[in-house]
């Protein structure tokens, strides 16, 4: 920006110089609050007839709230939306014991680990667990398990899903089972706090079983339904069939009911009934395993 003045006194320029000099000091205390868009020049007075000002610092404010967090000493504030959440694992471990002491002498320890992960579009699932117990010193119960499972959203109720599983029952004379396949499965119900959801698939089940090893594939019928209160207590059930494809009369039936009933915000009680059948069990043992566990559930 130019000025042209005309002045007849020299002691006016000079005053009027002073002035403008101070007044750019000003400017740049009051920088504290902007930034330099162009470094300071020596400011030129030219004195003929005219007085020429030439004014070099242009003071632009972009950011008044950006310059003074940035000046200021301690923690910055960050303004505008939040940082994304993400999709975190949510897990759980539960763990339950049971002891008996006088006219019977029985010991039970159970332990369930279960973390989930749930994106826009897909469900990871993976849980492992065990127990172990005994009476009168002859141990009367020991199997171990672990599973996982991951659904992918094809619609807001249709979804694909790949699953594994597999079982040690020393008890029941089972070395190991395994069970892997893909499949599909639908929502029935889809609501914030209740869910119904069937499925369908096609696997493979290889299995140890009586000292003999066998594999055959299989098909799966299962269904899940859970319901959320509104005190965050939840119930739940699940069921799951698994025949033989070629023999149908060798099936699996697994049948899971549940409560959890919350004591803390991360510490709640978990009870349920397990049900297994199997209709062609190890030679010399039940087709039925029936099992009420209890335990102390804590969330992370």
């Amino acid at each position: 920006m130019r000025c042209k003045i005309s002045l007849s006194d020299r002691g006016t320029v000079s005053f009027l110089s002073r002035l403008i000099i101070a007044g750019q000091r000003i400017l740049v205390a009051v920088g504290i609050l902007a930034a330099f868009s162009s470094s300071a020049q020596t400011n030129v007075v030219t004195v003929t007839n005219y007085v020429t000002v030439v004014i070099t610092n242009i003071v632009t404010v972009t950011n008044i709230v950006a310059a003074v967090q940035a000046l200021a000493p301690g923690p910055k504030v960050i303004f505008g939306p939040p940082a994304p959440v993400g999709h975190p694992w949510l897990s759980s471990i539960t763990a339950g014991m049971t002891l008996t002491r006088g006219n019977s002498h029985t010991l039970l320890y159970n332990g369930e680990f279960q973390s989930e992960k749930k994106t826009t579009n897909d469900d990871f699932v993976v849980g492992l667990g065990g127990a172990y117990g005994s009476q009168d010193s002859k141990e009367n119960v020991n199997n171990y398990h672990t599973s996982g499972q991951w659904n992918h959203m094809i619609t807001e109720k249709f979804y694909t899903y790949v699953r594994a599983n597999a079982l040690r029952d020393f008890i029941a004379d089972v070395d190991y089972r395994v069970n892997l396949g893909p499949g599909m499965g639908y929502y029935l119900i889809k609501q914030t706090n209740t869910t119904l959801t069937t499925e369908t698939g096609v696997g493979y089940q290889d299995e140890r079983l009586g000292g003999k090893s066998d594999s055959f594939a299989t098909v799966r019928l299962a269904e899940h339904f859970e319901h959320k209160f509104d005190g965050h207590a939840r119930v739940w059930q699940t069921a799951e069939l698994l025949p033989q494809l070629n023999l149908l009369d060798n099936f699996l039936v697994n049948f899971e009911v549940g409560l959890e009933t919350p004591i803390t915000r991360t510490l709640s009680l978990t009870t349920c009934l397990d049900d297994n059948y199997a209709n062609r069990p190890a030679s010399g043992y039940q087709k039925n395993d029936l099992k009420i566990v209890s335990g102390l559930t804590y969330k992370f």
